[in-house]
């Protein structure tokens, strides 16, 4: 899976790299939710963030709606599909954004495990991982 900006080089000052660095998991890499969080800290937009750590050799990992990465899910909820179903017309993709707004309504790790478990695909990665997802999620690493 490419990001959608491969080729984008963003300039960062030592600064903006070390808080980059500090927030990296075990393995090197930068987790969804704190890429978002590194975002606000480095004063750049979430969807530079792709960009910005393949420019530094760090991989962002760990989607927080199952895309990519080795999180663990619960159940579907039927509610919460349910209701992406009806508001979003029956819709097989939905773009990251919306599915984060829905989860305001529970919580991400329960729309998250609903998309996760469902024929549901997510679009336009908020991060700037992938603009479209090729066929059906499948747990890899990005």
């Amino acid at each position: 899976m490419s990001s959608i900006d491969d080729n984008v080089k963003i300039k960062l000052d030592s600064i903006q790299k070390e808080l980059i660095l500090t927030n990296l998991d075990e393995d090197g890499k930068l987790s969804c939710l704190k890429a978002f969080k590194v975002s606000r800290l480095i004063g750049r937009k979430p969807k530079e963030m792709s960009a910005i750590t393949k420019s530094l050799g760090i991989k962002i990992t760990n989607c927080e709606l199952g895309v990519f990465g080795k999180l663990r899910f619960q159940d579907p909820n039927i509610e919460v599909y349910n209701r992406l179903k009806q508001n979003y017309m029956g819709h097989k993709t939905l773009e990251c954004k919306v599915l984060w707004d829905e989860a305001q309504r529970s919580s991400l790790k329960t729309v998250g495990s609903t998309v996760k478990n469902s024929d549901i695909d997510v679009v336009h990665c908020q991060l700037g991982c992938f603009r479209e997802k090729k066929g059906h999620k499948n747990g890899s690493e990005s």
